[in-house]
C-alpha cells in the first residue's frame, strides 16, 4: 500500500465536511458549509474536491449536470493509515508504537486493551 500523506489544510476542511455528512454532497454544499469559517471562491473548493477525487479519496456520482461526492474511507481509517505510515517511516516501529502507547490517557489505554482482547 502506498504511503499516505497528511491532507493540506483546505483538503482536511473539505474531508471533515464530507465525513460529517450521512450522504454524498455537491461541491456547492461543501462550499456553503465552509463559508461561515472562511471566504473561499467556489472554484477553489471545486478544484480541491476534484483533486481529492483524482487522488482516490472521494467517489463521485452524477446528479444532473453536477456531481455528488462521498469519501471512500472513514476518518478513522485515514487516521489509522497515517499512524501506520508514521510507524513504518520511524525506522523503529516498535519504539514508535511504545512511545504512542505511553502518551495515551488511562481511558484510551483501557479502550486499546479492550480492542486487543476482542481481536485476539
Amino acid at each position: 500500500m502506498p504511503s499516505v500523506r497528511a491532507f493540506g489544510e483546505l483538503e482536511a476542511a473539505v474531508m471533515d465536511r464530507l465525513w460529517a455528512r450521512a450522504e454524498p454532497a455537491s461541491v456547492r454544499e461543501v462550499w456553503s458549509d465552509l463559508r461561515p469559517e472562511r471566504e473561499l471562491a467556489y472554484n477553489t473548493v471545486l478544484t480541491v474536491v476534484d483533486n481529492l477525487h483524482r487522488k482516490g479519496w472521494l467517489r463521485r456520482e452524477r446528479d444532473g449536470r453536477a456531481y455528488r461526492y462521498i469519501p471512500l474511507s472513514s476518518r478513522g481509517d485515514y487516521g489509522a493509515r497515517l499512524m501506520r505510515d508514521a510507524m513504518a517511516e520511524s525506522g523503529d516501529p516498535a519504539s514508535a508504537l511504545a512511545g504512542f502507547v505511553r502518551q495515551l490517557t488511562p481511558e484510551e489505554g483501557a479502550e486499546l486493551l479492550r480492542m486487543l482482547h476482542e481481536s485476539a
